[in-house]
């Protein structure tokens, strides 16, 4: 029997959540997505240092400012690796902006841009790369700036049914839903320790967003994310895409059980009519929901965290 790993690929787009170019090679998803955590990682790894070592000089020869080298040494480290792994997979890298800019619309456009040039630089397209940033109003909005622009978006950060309908309408191209976050904030505020895969939060939530999406023939790709065991994401079998972290890829390719496809475009079940207005309902409908609200501020203070981590391990070396 194949491993569910292997069925899962036979019915939803597989994309790995790292930035270990080994552990892509191993596991040959179609995608792969990075934030500034996995950059952290991946570049603190000896068998990278080379090319973190490449940049840093690349950057120095420039004749720019402290504050200015960290910057561009920053995108261009994010930029290598996303080139790097574009090496080794046939599909997209998404590759995040500075979560800094997660509430400035025309900072996340400059450098999406900015991205997107180093990346054309190199000879990497714009139709290789998704740019990833937080799913806010102003992050909503840049998306949809960019789109316009030719340079396709993912919307992460994703925690509620009003900024999965809201990216749809902006026309984003793809979302992330994060299913392991959510089911972390209903556990601390329930008391469970135990939830039946099939009534997650978090399940539900991406189930809800994937069948409303194509109830309503949104084009919007919707890629689950953030799990925290196997049985989140066979529960999600059949989603447009998934993006794995390296432990539970290896767990699905070493499972032999029968992997039943659990969402489907063309047997949706009925999701009741939904009307989004402008900004301040998008702002309201938000504040209405306390783990939206809470995990969406708490994803933007741990990216920026690790930002800063990384800036200042780059400035030590």
């Amino acid at each position: 029997m194949k491993s569910q790993l292997e069925q899962l690929k036979e019915m939803t787009t597989v994309v790995a959540d790292t930035g270990d170019f080994e552990t892509i090679r191993k596991f040959q998803p179609q995608d792969a997505t990075t934030n500034p955590s996995l950059l952290l990682k991946a570049a603190k790894m000896p068998i990278y240092r080379q090319l973190v070592d490449e940049t840093l000089d690349i950057v120095r020869n420039k004749n720019l400012s402290s504050f200015e080298q960290i910057k561009v040494c920053m995108d261009t480290l994010a930029v290598r690796f996303g080139q790097k792994i574009l090496d080794i997979i046939p599909g997209r890298v998404s590759t995040e902006i500075d979560a800094r800019l997660s509430f400035d619309m025309r900072g996340s456009v400059a450098k999406a841009h900015e991205l997107i040039n180093q990346y054309e630089q190199v000879g990497v397209g714009a139709d290789r790369v998704l740019i990833k940033m937080a799913s806010t109003w102003e992050g909503i909005r840049a998306a949809e700036k960019l789109e316009r622009d030719g340079i396709n978006c993912n919307l992460t950060l994703l925690f509620s049914f009003s900024q999965a309908a809201a990216a749809a309408d902006a026309g984003a191209f793809l979302i992330s839903p994060f299913v392991g976050r959510i089911l972390d904030w209903y556990k601390l505020s329930t008391g469970n320790t135990y939830v039946v895969p099939s009534e997650d939060p978090g399940v539900q939530s991406v189930t809800q967003i994937y069948n409303y999406f194509k109830q309503k023939k949104y084009h919007t790709v919707v890629m689950g994310a953030s799990f925290r065991n196997i049985d989140q994401i066979t529960e999600l079998a059949g989603c447009d895409s998934l993006t794995i972290s390296p432990t539970l890829l290896d767990e699905l390719g070493n499972t032999f059980s029968q992997l039943e496809k659990k969402l489907d475009a063309n047997n949706t079940a009925e999701v009741r009519c939904f009307t989004l207005g402008g900004e301040a309902d998008f702002r309201y409908r938000l504040n209405e929901d306390a783990m939206a609200t809470e995990k969406l501020a708490e994803g933007i203070r741990c990216f920026v965290d690790d930002q800063i981590k990384l800036e200042t391990w780059l400035r030590s070396l």
